[in-house]
């Protein structure tokens, strides 16, 4: 039996969330559809088309959408330039990061950032980046469970 429209059958769904789950653990790497679909194990565009119907957005959205959530969290709690948390959460232009973060949270970084600013003491920038550098080769030398059969 095929599922009805807007439905993913149980087997494809088991490899979108392989791919959502990745980009959710590698949202600062440089991830592309190409790259996402890979992970998936099916061809960029059948992917790009499933992964829509089945989340309601597109890859490119939703790994956004966590790379801006991520830089709520570093704008709140460290002493991290708009810049610096630009890139460490995986953007590459600041232009495209102020204004899909302006965009999904309704204020630029920077004002979202000083809205913070008296807040309790923020983490220093450089335990930060060396925090993530620690666990981003921790998360590399790990080999990758096998996949299902």
């Amino acid at each position: 039996m095929s599922p009805g429209p807007g439905r993913v059958p149980g087997d494809l769904l088991v490899h979108l969330r392989r791919a959502r789950d990745h980009a959710d653990r590698h949202y600062a790497e440089p991830l592309d559809l190409a790259a996402l679909a890979a992970v998936a194990g099916i061809s960029k565009y059948h992917f790009q088309r499933q992964f829509k119907a089945t989340y309601g957005l597109s890859p490119a959205a939703h790994l956004s959408e966590r790379r801006v959530e991520r830089a709520q969290d570093l704008l709140r709690a460290t002493n991290l330039t708009v810049t610096e948390v630009c890139h460490a959460v995986g953007f590459t232009s600041l232009g495209s990061f102020s204004s899909r973060f302006r965009e999904l949270v309704g204020e630029s970084p920077s004002e979202f950032q000083r809205r913070y600013a008296a807040g309790a003491p923020h983490i220093p920038g450089c335990f930060v980046f060396m925090w993530g550098l620690a666990e981003r080769s921790a998360s590399q030398e790990k080999p990758a469970p096998p996949a299902p059969a």
